[in-house]
């Protein structure tokens, strides 16, 4: 057995702050120990030291924050190369840019490519385990599955499924959607660290016989998660309405077909009401909150108080390419922002839980991942308080642990992560 020792402060969550205020571990001068991947124990420096041997080493980081990896709800990995693109809302966006760069996916050699340099990426910004939107292509998921096994990274991904509404060559249809998804979650779900999701893109480019064949598989595969958009924009929502007349609103689309459950992650969540919160609360299903996405593409703003009041399960998502950064630090800073425009301050207690314990709970990986907790796996993410001469002038006043975390959420990117580690091995820095 290897054991790892790293010294320096370390934070994490016990328990969502909303319920519990004290529901988490700070200490100022930590140490965490880490034993064949997993964590084998978390505590104040003077006390665990006593419990090492001589001839264990401690990795020493003065000035150094310890968190659980960060946890991203809602990406697309095939749209890196279209991040930062001018001037449309989501359905010209689809048109203009989602679906021409996603169509290039079709060659297994870009799968490849952009893989390797998305899943980088995730590491570099301390991401340790994100659910992935790949494309229509079978040759998406297999390549980022791969690259993800490769860093023996916990990731959750799926194919689009995608029949209608989008160029002819990303259009899969229900039988060939149904035999590829069939083939991958027999491949890789649960293999390595590993969940494949089943992914209809939304309801605007699924028909009804897609969208049955979708509830069919999920209720065949029960473990496996349901990945897909909800009221984000509200010409999206308009669309919904016009295509599935019948239903009496957005949710009741997915709802008919089964695909709304405690694996249901649904993304953005922007234009809802207050029956959808409930039922989707009921359902046990979460929502992943985009709000640099929301803002870049004019889609409007999330209502986090309503689903606070109406106990719906919630976390962050980057998602990439509408998304303008793979850091969760910039998307908690960007969900602030979206808070104090409807006068609600979000704490930084409810930024990090979402971007750590929030996440991996949302994800159904709460037994896994998200905190320090003896015997979970050793995701791990080493924060420099000093990356900048701005950030370091400013810690150096924050006394406080609210002040300190909450400094750190503003003026926080990807400048500011210094090492990450999956299960106990360090994969970047």
């Amino acid at each position: 057995m290897t054991l790892q020792a790293y010294r320096a402060q370390i934070f994490h969550f016990l328990d969502d702050p909303q319920k519990d205020a004290d529901a988490y571990q700070y200490f100022k001068d930590g140490l965490l120990l880490v034993e064949d991947g997993h964590i084998k124990a978390v505590g104040s420096y003077r006390a665990l030291r006593k419990t090492l041997g001589d001839t264990t080493k401690i990795h020493h980081t003065p000035n150094h924050l310890i968190l659980p990896g960060f946890v991203d709800t809602h990406i697309h990995y095939p749209q890196v190369d279209i991040v930062a693109s001018y001037g449309e809302q989501l359905m010209d966006w689809l048109t203009q840019y989602t679906f021409p760069a996603e169509a290039a996916f079709n060659d297994p050699k870009v799968c490849k490519n952009t893989a390797r340099f998305f899943i980088e990426e995730l590491l570099r910004n301390g991401t340790t385990t994100a659910l992935v939107f790949g494309t229509v292509h079978e040759a998406s998921v297999e390549a980022v599955f791969a690259q993800a096994a490769r860093r023996n990274m916990r990731l959750i991904a799926g194919k689009v499924l995608m029949d209608r509404g989008a160029p002819k060559a990303l259009c899969d249809g229900r039988d060939l959607g149904r035999a590829a998804t069939v083939r991958l979650i027999k491949k890789w779900h649960g293999k390595h660290r590993l969940g494949y999701a089943i992914t209809p893109r939304f309801a605007p480019t699924s028909t009804p016989a897609q969208l049955a064949m979708a509830g069919d598989l999920k209720a065949r595969y029960k473990d496996v998660h349901l990945h897909t958009h909800i009221s984000e924009n509200k010409d999206e929502i308009k669309a919904v309405a016009e295509l599935f007349p019948t239903a009496k609103d957005y949710l009741a689309v997915y709802e008919k077909y089964g695909l709304v459950g405690d694996k249901t992650v649904l993304a953005h969540g922007v234009h809802m009401s207050a029956s959808m919160c409930q039922r989707i609360s009921s359902a046990g299903a979460s929502v992943s909150l985009c709000p640099t996405s929301n803002m870049f593409m004019g889609s409007g703003l999330f209502n986090l108080a309503r689903l606070r009041r109406h106990n719906v399960r919630h976390a962050l998502g980057s998602d990439i390419g509408a998304g303008t950064s793979f850091s969760l630090l910039r998307t908690m800073n960007a969900a602030y922002s979206v808070c104090q425009l409807q006068d609600l301050s979000l704490s930084a207690m409810d930024g990090f839980y979402m971007a750590t314990l929030g996440g991996a709970r949302a994800l159904g990986l709460g037994h896994h991942i998200g905190n320090f907790e003896p015997g979970k796996e050793a995701d791990f993410v080493v924060l420099d308080l000093q990356a900048t001469p701005l950030i370091a002038r400013r810690l150096k006043i924050a006394k406080r642990l609210r002040a300190l975390l909450f400094a750190i959420m503003i003026l926080g990117d990807d400048r500011m992560i210094a090492r990450t580690f999956v299960m106990g091995k360090r994969v970047y820095g």
